[in-house]
């Protein structure tokens, strides 16, 4: 199959764990007394659905949205939703907190003609299952992406993460250089997340507030989150903004981020990244009000070891892969491409 033609790209050798939603919604007084004032971002979004029976079971989202490349194994004991489509060299696509393999739709219908696409949803996300105690205290998060890709006979792969599922690839990279030969990462911290920076406007204030109180998060939250969150709000289509609300009303979970890599105190996860190796591409929103391009300038330093290259993208926000896709898709095959060849090309393509 002819490929794409791919845009020219400037690289350059520069480059924050867990966020966005878990940290604005466990936001400190001075995050709640941030300026307000802004105008409403909740123009032309789908009003909200009935909440009268608001939470919905695993198995009520599955049938919602499995399809027929859904797929279950039990790890560690998780059961794990992840799909594997396409064939050639491996790119392992891990989403953020909040987040699910949906973040990935378009860029594997895009790359899965020249590539095998793995990708997974983070336990207690998405369709995954759910964190058994055993688990929370036990298990690691890399352990289960480490698990998945071996179980599915993968011995090389790229990993390409967004937000702190960009963090589990750091940590993966540090444990098995063997395993990771290239890093993906987008708009992934490399500090604890502080949120009181922000200035958000009064509608998402509120909406955030009422989040807090009632403990669950409405289609309103998510309108304002999504919209907050993004450099063009109109990218964010009414679908995806109807599956964040629904895959985040699965009923409550009781360790809702214990598999989610995240920083903690930030000490061990640069320990972790002064140990990797692995060429690196920062592919970053540079309109992300969480984490603005200095934070990509942090990473830099952190990754003192390996090969960085960086592209900012200026008019996108915290989720490149969800706001632009296409783009994110051109990038990742531009990389994979001209970068180190892979074990798993065929030799036809080595240069």
């Amino acid at each position: 199959m002819e490929k794409t033609a791919m845009p020219a790209i400037r690289w350059s050798r520069k480059l924050t764990l867990t966020c966005t939603a878990a940290a604005i919604l466990a936001t400190t007084p001075a995050c709640s007394a941030a300026q307000s004032g802004q105008p409403s971002t909740s123009a032309s979004i789908p009003a909200a659905p009935d909440e009268a029976q608001p939470r919905l079971t695993i198995a009520e989202l599955r049938a919602l949205y499995g399809d027929e490349q859904s797929r279950y194994v039990d790890i560690r004991g998780v059961e794990i939703h992840y799909k594997d489509e396409g064939s050639g060299p491996v790119l392992f696509m891990v989403h953020g907190s909040v987040s699910s393999t949906r973040t990935w739709d378009r860029i594997t219908e895009i790359l899965k003609p020249n590539y095998r696409v793995i990708r997974f949803d983070i336990p207690g996300y998405g369709l995954s299952g759910r964190v058994s105690d055993e688990a929370a205290a036990n298990v690691q998060p890399v352990e289960i992406a480490e698990e998945l890709v071996e179980r599915l006979g993968v011995k090389k792969l790229t990993f390409v993460g967004v937000s702190s599922g960009g963090t589990m690839g750091m940590y993966l990279a540090a444990k098995r250089p063997d395993l990771v030969e290239r890093l993906i990462i987008s708009n992934t911290p490399s500090d604890p997340v502080d949120t009181s920076h922000l200035v958000m406007p009064e509608s998402f204030l509120s909406a955030t507030a009422k989040a807090r109180k009632t403990g669950f998060s409405d289609m309103k939250f998510w309108n304002e989150y999504l919209t907050y969150f993004a450099g063009d709000p109109a990218r964010i289509s009414a679908q995806t903004r109807k599956e964040y609300y629904d895959l985040n009303r699965r009923t409550a979970e009781k360790h809702p981020i214990a598999l989610v890599a995240r920083i903690g105190d930030g000490v061990q996860a640069k320990i972790e990244m002064k140990k990797i190796t692995a060429p690196t591409f920062l592919i970053w929103g540079g309109a992300d009000a969480l984490l603005p391009e200095s934070a990509a300038d942090a990473i830099t330093g952190y990754l003192g070891s390996a090969q960085i290259s960086r592209v900012i993208m200026p008019d996108v926000g915290h989720y490149p892969p969800l706001e632009s896709p296409d783009r994110f898709a051109q990038l990742i095959a531009a990389y994979v491409e001209a970068g180190v060849v892979s074990d798993n090309q065929p030799a036809a393509a080595k240069p």
